[in-house]
């Protein structure tokens, strides 16, 4: 079962990852079979698509994230805790504020992610 502290860790692992713009330590956190669900999928990786699946794609799509935004920094909000599965809520890219939805395998990696972000102009 998910403690409040290891979502806690989870979290702050988790966002200095990102703002240090080490991908291998983002992807620590992933299952191999993850599956990605991000409004910004299609914008990196084309219209149409809306989900990556897999530590290998999700790699790839991570490291074209960091090139198109090289001033990426998280600030964490807060972290919601839920059965096997957490919410990080935070500030993210171009103003935006995101919650990610993160569902746990049993080993307490994220094996699937639901994304949501504001528009710039609602941040």
């Amino acid at each position: 079962m998910l403690t409040a502290e290891r979502a806690e860790a989870l979290a702050e692992e988790w966002i200095a990852a990102w703002n240090a713009h080490d991908l291998d330590a983002v992807l620590q956190h992933y299952a191999d079979d993850v599956a990605f669900t991000s409004p910004f999928v299609a914008r990196l990786l084309g219209a149409g698509q809306d989900t990556v699946r897999g530590k290998t794609a999700l790699r790839d799509y991570f490291a074209r994230a960091l090139a198109a935004y090289p001033d990426l920094r998280f600030v964490l909000r807060t972290v919601l805790l839920g059965v096997d599965s957490l919410t990080l809520y935070y500030e993210s890219v171009g103003g935006r504020l995101a919650a990610e939805v993160m569902l746990l395998d049993a080993d307490g990696r994220v094996e699937r992610v639901l994304a949501h972000y504001t528009a710039p102009d609602q941040a």
